[in-house]
């Protein structure tokens, strides 16, 4: 089965095909300009780069959160615009989960976290074992010192990966010596950890009606709407 996957949750963007699970095509950009700018080009290069076309792929993969609210709403969009012609199988997952598949070398405890701003973080924590990646936690949204005081309780090396990891590495690794940062080719969101996070699980490719994000705390405009009007009371 070929997989075209994308990820544009954070800064970065990044876009996949395989077969299966087996890598074939991949292009990521940090570059800061918008995904409606990046997302389209990269998956027509990627698709080139593969020597096929969009007709060739047999099912479509995208984090849905948590992340930008903006990002993930274009990641959903562009997939969904893509599989919904053919009616074609698309996959959701998590884009904390999707990171920890980045590390399935490592053994240990993965922390994956993204910048939430505020000193907060999206973050999710993982076991890794011979290869198996085990969920410790849900997604989450919590200050990066709620986060230290999780991971203190672990007795393992432990490895942040995710654009909010130098954060976190920032705020608590001296106080934490058994933390350590992914290395930077590793560190950020990438959309083939995504096709392996959703061939681990079971009925996750469905129709691309059902797509959509899945944001873990509301978006910006609507807690300053409900700050100001806590105010006015």
């Amino acid at each position: 089965m070929k997989i075209l996957a994308v990820d544009s949750s954070a800064k970065s963007a990044s876009v996949a095909i395989t077969e299966d699970d087996r890598l074939i095509s991949e292009s990521f950009v940090n570059v800061g300009l918008t995904h409606s700018e990046t997302l389209m080009p990269m998956i027509e290069s990627s698709l080139n780069n593969a020597k096929l076309n969009i007709n060739d792929i047999d099912a479509f993969c995208v984090t849905t959160g948590p992340g930008s609210f903006t990002g993930i709403r274009i990641g959903v969009s562009a997939i969904k615009g893509l599989a919904q012609p053919d009616k074609k199988p698309c996959a959701g997952v998590s884009t904390l989960e999707a990171m920890a598949y980045n590390l399935t070398d490592f053994n240990g405890i993965v922390c994956c976290a993204m910048d939430a701003r505020c000193s907060q973080v999206y973050t999710a924590i993982f076991e890794i074992s011979n290869k198996s990646i085990k969920r410790l936690t849900e997604d989450m949204a919590i200050p990066i010192d709620e986060l230290f005081g999780m991971l203190s309780m672990y007795d393992s090396d432990i490895i942040l990966v995710g654009d909010g990891a130098q954060l976190c590495y920032d705020s608590f690794a001296q106080k934490l010596p058994s933390c350590s940062l992914a290395c930077g080719m590793l560190r950020f969101q990438r959309a083939y950890g995504a096709v392996l996070s959703s061939l681990s699980q079971d009925d996750v490719y469905k129709s691309p009606e059902i797509l959509a994000p899945v944001y873990i705390r509301p978006p910006q405009a609507e807690r300053e709407l409900k700050k100001k009007k806590e105010n006015l009371k």
